[in-house]
C-alpha cells in the first residue's frame, strides 16, 4: 500500500518496566467528575452518569516537555488528572469487567483553553478548539494496574512553579475508573490503545509562558511541563 503523503504518527506512552511503549489509538476524556471542580466552573454535577469530551491522538505529550503558549488563547489552564489506559477489549462492559480491562493508570495534564472553551459553552457549540489543543495531553510514564493497586484515597496534587494549586484525593471522583469504562463501553467497542482522563479536581487554573508545572498521584511517575513562549 502506497500513500500520497506520509502516514500520521503514531504517539505512545511510556510504561514503567517495559522496553515497548503503549500507542495511543483515542483519548477520551471525561468532564467534571469532581463535585468541587464542577462548583468552581459554576455548573451543577451530574451523577447519573459521566460525560465525555476527545482529544485527538496527535495531541500527546511527554512528561518533561517544552509547550509552546498555544495560539488563539490569552486564557490556558492546566487540569491534573488520573489516566487510565486499556489493554483488552470491552463492550458493553459491567463495572467490574471494565476495571479488569484496565492495562495500567499514570499522571496526565489535560491543558485547555479556557477562554475558547468557555465561549464554546456560551453560544452552546462543541468544545474542540479549547480542549483539543496541539500538545495539550500531557501523560507521565505508566504504571502497571497492578503495581499500582486499587484506586483509593491517593493523593493527587499539582503545583505551578512550586506552589500548590490543586491538591485532592482519588476518593473525591465521582465515577469511579470502573464505572467510566463500563458507561463509556455502551458508546464504543474499546480496545487496547484507548486512553481516557478521569477529570481533574479544584483548583484550576491559567499558567503563562516560563511557567512548571508539576504535579503527582502518590504510587505513578510524577510529570513536568515547561510552558514556553508563543511562536
Amino acid at each position: 500500500m502506497s500513500y500520497l503523503f506520509d502516514a500520521p504518527k503514531v504517539y505512545s506512552i511510556p510504561v514503567k518496566g517495559e522496553a515497548a511503549e503503549y500507542p495511543v489509538h483515542r483519548i477520551f476524556c471525561v468532564g467534571r467528575n469532581y463535585a468541587a471542580h464542577a462548583a468552581e466552573m459554576g455548573v451543577e454535577v451530574d451523577r447519573e452518569a459521566p460525560f465525555y469530551f476527545t482529544k485527538t491522538p496527535s495531541a500527546t505529550l511527554a512528561s518533561g516537555s517544552t509547550l509552546p503558549y498555544p495560539p488563539g488563547t490569552r486564557n490556558f489552564h492546566y487540569e491534573m488528572e488520573l489516566v487510565i489506559v486499556l489493554g483488552a477489549p470491552v463492550f458493553r462492559c459491567s463495572v467490574e469487567e471494565g476495571r479488569k480491562a484496565i492495562y495500567a493508570y499514570g499522571c496526565g495534564l489535560d491543558m485547555t483553553r479556557r477562554d475558547l472553551q468557555q465561549a464554546a459553552k456560551d453560544k452552546q457549540r462543541p468544545w474542540d478548539l479549547g480542549k483539543d489543543v496541539e500538545g495539550s495531553a500531557v501523560f507521565a510514564p505508566l504504571t502497571r494496574a497492578a503495581a499500582f493497586g486499587a484506586v483509593a484515597d491517593q493523593r493527587i496534587h499539582l503545583e505551578v512553579n512550586g506552589t500548590v494549586k490543586q491538591d485532592a484525593t482519588l476518593t473525591e471522583l465521582i465515577h469511579g475508573v470502573g464505572e467510566v469504562v463500563a458507561d463509556l463501553s455502551k458508546f464504543y467497542h474499546l480496545h487496547p490503545g484507548d486512553v481516557i482522563m478521569t477529570g481533574t479536581p479544584a483548583g484550576v487554573g491559567p499558567v503563562v509562558a516560563g511557567d512548571v508545572i508539576t504535579g503527582g498521584i502518590d504510587g505513578l511517575d510524577p510529570i513536568k511541563l515547561i510552558l514556553g513562549p508563543a511562536e
